[in-house]
């Protein structure tokens, strides 16, 4: 059959099977030394494969991108206290980088609303007001996540993106959302606000606010009425970019900057110039844990993005990469004497909209700035500075997340109780400090969760194969004299205690005619030295009981490791079956043979055929569970 009889649908699938061929092709790794140095930075590939068909989606990208990044850089500059310029500095090389080194065809990096509020919630107390101190610690903590980063990728800790639970997270990012809030109310007001802290700064807000600077309170309303028409009337366009262009021609034609609404003034045109950041290296030890928290939260932050349009568009990502490639970026904002950055969901969202396909893209969007930062700097001074604290504002409400917290509540009270717990830290100990809380929150949800697992006392359900809770499905039967019991974690040092405690209770619980303690060992990935002396404890209690201590499943892989332990002349149990439905069947041999002859020898061996022998001795069988 021709093309032209596939109909819309088989063309379009035909079409997308090319271009995953295509693409496919494409990122393929080069061999030689271009496919060494493709190893290290992955997006080459992509470059050095690149098909002219993807170009001019690429280049459309690459200017929408530009148009959002263009207004948030300023404003995000403002967020974390530089001059407006700082912000498009660290919006060109960062992209460059990551377009060599990151693994994820849409991601756009560049400033990051929580990312800034943390960079001046850790250099703003160390400057103490010290305008070229503040830009030179801040040089150095955007170089040091770099390094962190870039430290983590070689030891492949890229699972650190799944540190901070989602929840943890969310709630961190409502806090950092209540923080930016806080900070750019007076902005909007047109007076200074010097507290520090969320509530502080409200209390300051509320005694201040008969000294409103009308003026500036109606620009600011204004640019929240443009940013929400934009929106509605004018989709295609970048909201921000359309609210800061208004404001500025607003101030501009009515000269309300000599009314006195602030505005950002003269931004110097061309590069910044490369020199080294100048501080006392007392300060350096403070820097390095602010540092190693923001790799975290940025890098966690960054991948909830990645990974959220990698699955879209159905591809995949190296996590330990991506950890290297924010290292790169962060260094080369560094380089731009700038600040940290991170992934930008709202430009990554734009990128992927307006069809971007590969890293092109943030090639485009960063050769665009750059343009715009060399020839077009002018009109920028007449943006005012309520405009850009309505559009961080804007962006602040991005951040907080209502709907998942929700979400939260209906599903796990716990886990919604952690999220909340997380922003109270921000609000409560500030945005650096609320960084450990976050991290001592997931160990607390990590100890919790592994420390007491589930507990399950096994049985046949009519209608069900396998074996299940007998807690769950209350029509269960059990076996008279066996009891089959799971312990659903690893059986490690912090909860060996509660294995053995659980276990010892479900055996007093089963009185005097429990004969064989039949313990599921599938669910025991790893058993430390701890474990183990639980696991020899148990069975001498259980011996002393007139019992004896089973163990269905995982026996080569168990007897691996007792052999690679010199434990091979003391085994824990006996008798050690490949699933529990063998264990089951041998238990009741053993019976049925004792019932017909009480001085019959005992069953010691697996019955059934020699086959079944054979797997009992050598298969890892996984029983129905």
């Amino acid at each position: 059959m021709g093309v032209s009889g596939l109909g819309p649908l088989g063309l379009r699938a035909l079409h997308q099977e090319r271009d995953e061929r295509m693409t496919t092709e494409a990122m393929a790794t080069p061999t030689g030394a271009v496919g060494r140095l493709a190893r290290v930075a992955p997006g080459l590939s992509a470059l050095l494969g690149y098909r002219r068909a993807d170009l001019p989606h690429d280049l459309i990208a690459g200017l929408s991108v530009a148009a959002v990044a263009l207004p948030v850089g300023v404003a995000y500059a403002q967020l974390a206290g530089f001059s407006p310029v700082v912000g498009l500095y660290v919006s060109i090389l960062p992209l460059v980088a990551y377009a060599l080194f990151g693994t994820s065809r849409q991601l756009i990096v560049g400033p990051d609303a929580a990312t800034c509020a943390l960079v001046a919630a850790a250099v703003a107390p160390l400057a103490a007001g010290d305008e070229a101190l503040y830009l030179s610690l801040s040089i150095t903590l955007a170089a040091l996540a770099g390094l962190f980063c870039i430290g983590a990728s070689f030891l492949r800790l890229g699972a650190l993106a799944d540190f901070l639970s989602k929840p943890i997270l969310i709630g961190f990012l409502n806090g950092i959302s209540l923080h930016i809030l806080a900070g750019q109310l007076g902005k909007l007001f047109g007076f200074p606000v010097e507290a520090h802290g969320i509530l502080p700064k409200l209390v300051e807000i509320v005694s201040q606010i008969g000294q409103t600077h009308w003026p500036t309170l109606a620009v600011g309303a204004g640019t929240f009425a443009v940013l929400a028409l934009s929106a509605r009337l004018l989709p295609r366009l970048p909201a921000a970019l359309v609210a800061l262009v208004v404001a500025g021609l607003v101030v501009a034609l009515l000269g309300l900057d000599s009314r006195g609404v602030a505005v950002v003034g003269a931004v110097p045109a061309g590069l910044p110039e490369l020199k080294l950041p100048h501080f006392s290296l007392d300060l350096l030890d403070d820097l390095a844990g602010a540092a190693a928290g923001l790799a975290l939260v940025s890098f966690s932050s960054m991948m909830l993005t990645a990974r959220s349009f990698a699955a879209k568009n159905r591809y995949e990502i190296d996590v330990d990469r991506e950890f290297a490639a924010l290292g790169a970026a962060n260094l080369a904002a560094s380089l731009s004497q700038g600040f940290a950055i991170s992934g930008a969901d709202s430009r990554t969202a734009m990128a992927d909209a307006s069809g971007g396909r590969t890293q092109i893209t943030g090639l485009v969007a960063a050769a665009t700035i750059a343009i715009v930062l060399l020839f077009l700097t002018e009109p920028l001074r007449y943006v005012p500075i309520a405009a850009l604290g309505a559009v961080l504002i804007m962006a602040s409400f991005s951040l907080l997340d209502i709907r998942t917290l929700a979400e939260l509540y209906r599903l796990d009270r716990r886990e919604f109780a952690l999220s909340l717990l997380a922003t109270v830290g921000v609000i409560w100990v500030g945005a650096i400090q609320a960084i450990l809380v976050a991290v001592i929150l997931a160990v607390l949800r990590f100890v919790q969760v592994t420390s007491r697992p589930r507990i399950e006392i096994l049985g046949k359900a009519e209608g069900l194969s396998g074996f299940h809770s007998v807690a769950r499905h209350p029509g269960a039967t059990t076996e008279p004299g066996l009891m089959m019991f799971r312990f659903n974690a690893p059986l490690v040092f912090f909860n060996a205690p509660y294995f053995k405690q659980q276990a010892l209770a479900a055996i007093a619980a089963a009185g005097p005619d429990l004969r064989w303690f039949a313990l599921d060992a599938m669910p025991l990935t790893q058993v430390d030295v701890t474990g183990y002396d639980a696991l020899k404890s148990l069975s001498q209690t259980l011996r002393e009981r007139g019992a004896e201590l089973v163990v269905a499943g995982r026996q080569t892989e168990t007897a691996e490791w007792r052999s690679a332990k010199g434990l091979s002349d003391s085994p824990i149990a006996a008798r050690h079956f490949p699933t529990l439905r063998r264990t089951l069947h041998a238990y009741r041999e053993l019976r049925a043979a004792a019932d017909h002859s009480a001085t019959g020898p005992d069953v010691e061996q697996v019955p059934g055929s020699a086959d079944e022998r054979e797997e009992s001795r050598t298969s890892f069988d996984t029983d129905e569970h």
